[in-house]
């Protein structure tokens, strides 16, 4: 059992602090920017609440967090009452935000100067793979630092892997998103190619996902792709978006040509600009190949 801290209560860090608890049994303070939602974790957990990033990190091993993005990451990273003002020496700091590989590295910089370790740590499984402890974290930072983490970050993994130094966890799940918007593109395009050849869309899932056209965007986003259906669930247009900004910032420090994500992203805008910005960012797509 270790002491751990979670800073960031939203759809993927609610259950991933619960996991820590109930599945990893380890002593467990969370924190939260609206404090409700931490009183309502320790409430249904039975774990403990902390009014601020550093009295939630106090005498804590590691300590998790998991924001919005890079100023919110700074936000409770630093201050006086951050997380790092409070994180003791010896202990890991764990960064499960999907964020850029320059806050990465700077966060690595600034830990090591106060003897704590860091790890870079994005997850993908989306909230499903959060609930169900399913997620697949992709890791930056210091193998020694990796390994004395990886023990607490299993409890809700399906695959937990170090692939490099400080910030190649945030370049990992960069290709990871970059991927993911290109497959959801050409499903779009085939399903809507499907329907306008008046081909039965149930019978071509059920030959094509069996071949090489398969992925996890075609078994999960298919169904309600072909029914024009995007809003109330999955991963946001506006979320997605976020991620692709960090995927092109990088790709011109990389000198890296990223022209289909660039490409989906216009798209991306036009729906938020019909009012779905919490639409799926997988689902939606196919709208504007049949409605407009």
């Amino acid at each position: 059992m270790a002491k751990v801290a979670f800073l960031g209560l939203g759809v993927m860090g609610y259950p991933m602090a619960g996991h820590l608890l109930k599945k990893g049994g380890h002593d467990v303070t969370v924190y939260n920017r609206t404090p409700a939602k931490a009183q309502q974790w320790a409430k249904e957990y039975g774990g403990k609440h902390a009014a601020t990033p550093r009295e939630a990190a106090k005498d804590c091993d590691f300590v998790l967090m998991c924001v919005g993005n890079d100023n919110d990451v700074r936000s409770v990273a630093h201050g006086d009452n951050g997380a790092l003002a409070g994180t003791k020496k010896g202990a890991i700091l764990v960064d499960h935000t999907t964020a850029s590989a320059v806050l990465a590295k700077e966060l690595f910089e600034e830990a090591k100067k106060r003897g704590i370790g860091f790890v870079d740590a994005p997850v993908s499984g989306g909230q499903a793979g959060a609930v169900n402890g399913q997620l697949g974290i992709m890791c930056g930072g210091e193998p020694a630092t990796f390994e004395r983490a990886k023990p607490v970050l299993d409890v809700y993994a399906k695959m937990c892997a170090l692939i490099g130094g400080p910030g190649s966890g945030q370049l990992t799940k960069m290709v990871n998103q970059i991927c993911i918007v290109g497959m959801a593109q050409a499903l779009a395009e085939g399903l809507s190619f499907a329907k306008r050849s008046n081909l039965d869309l149930e019978k071509v899932i059920a030959v094509i996902s069996k071949g090489a056209a398969q992925s996890w965007q075609m078994e999960n986003r298919w169904k309600p792709m072909s029914e024009l259906k995007a809003e109330g669930f999955g991963f946001a247009i506006e979320w997605m978006r976020k991620d692709i900004g960090l995927c092109l910032a990088q790709a011109k420090q990389s000198n890296a040509s990223l022209p289909v994500a660039a490409l989906v992203d216009q798209f991306y805008a036009r729906l938020e600009a019909r009012g779905g910005k919490r639409w799926d960012s997988t689902s939606a797509l196919i709208q504007l190949l049949l409605k407009d």
